[in-house]
């Protein structure tokens, strides 16, 4: 009997399927629909912004999220009106949330070609209201580790009250897509020779030391997976 390699075994996820709307109308060979860097761009961030229409008007909020497998879970107060309309409507809201990681500045010597190199999703779906209690912890944790990897072992769990007053709701990664920009300017070859300073100004995130409150214990030590941030 012949076995199968680890490496054999490991098959690449299959890409999202593309859809009218996430196919993109400008720079089309930007677009991917690789489910691996969708993931990683997704994992990276902090921050979703999460559109809806309300009272017949568009609305973006801020707001932070985290991914288990092909399902995110974004945060938010139980007075928030979109949030509660997710629940209260049998199919749930049509949502559309985006995340966006600007890696750097393009500067161009046309004031026209000037752009930035960025990686960002947009995920099309419709927002439901997590209920069950279990799966609302599950929620909650992993929106804690998404920001701090180990926290939500390190900190008091969420009160019955707390947990009352805090909204989820789930969206599934079924119409996705990434789009990317890397590289230098696109100069028109007649704006070659022009005195102007052309290039990319690289954008990192970066972690200063943790700074502890002022009602702190000094007997409480700076946590690991804080120090290895």
């Amino acid at each position: 009997m012949s076995e199968t390699s680890p490496a054999a075994a490991r098959q690449p996820a299959a890409p999202y399927e593309p859809t009218p709307r996430t196919e993109p109308t400008r720079a089309r060979e930007r677009a991917s629909y690789d489910r691996e860097l969708v993931h990683s761009v997704l994992d990276e961030g902090y921050v979703c912004h999460l559109g809806f229409v309300r009272d017949g008007a568009p609305v973006v909020l801020p707001t932070l999220y985290a991914r288990i497998g092909e399902r995110l879970y974004i945060h938010g107060s139980t007075g928030s009106r979109p949030l509660r309309a997710a629940g209260e409507t049998d199919p749930g809201i049509p949502v559309c949330l985006t995340v966006t990681h600007v890696d750097g500045l393009v500067l161009a010597r046309s004031a026209f070609h000037h752009s930035i190199n960025y990686r960002s999703v947009v995920v099309h779906g419709t927002a439901r209201q997590v209920t069950g209690a279990d799966e609302r912890r599950t929620a909650l944790d992993a929106i804690v580790e998404h920001v701090v990897p180990g926290r939500s072992h390190d900190s008091r769990p969420a009160s019955p009250k707390e947990l009352a007053a805090t909204a989820v709701v789930r969206l599934e990664l079924e119409e996705v897509s990434a789009k990317v920009r890397t590289g230098g300017p696109s100069d028109d070859p007649e704006d070659l020779a022009l005195p102007y300073w052309s290039g990319v100004v690289p954008l990192t995130r970066g972690y200063g030391a943790p700074v502890a409150s002022d009602d702190l214990d000094p007997a409480v030590a700076l946590p690991g997976y804080l120090a290895e941030l």
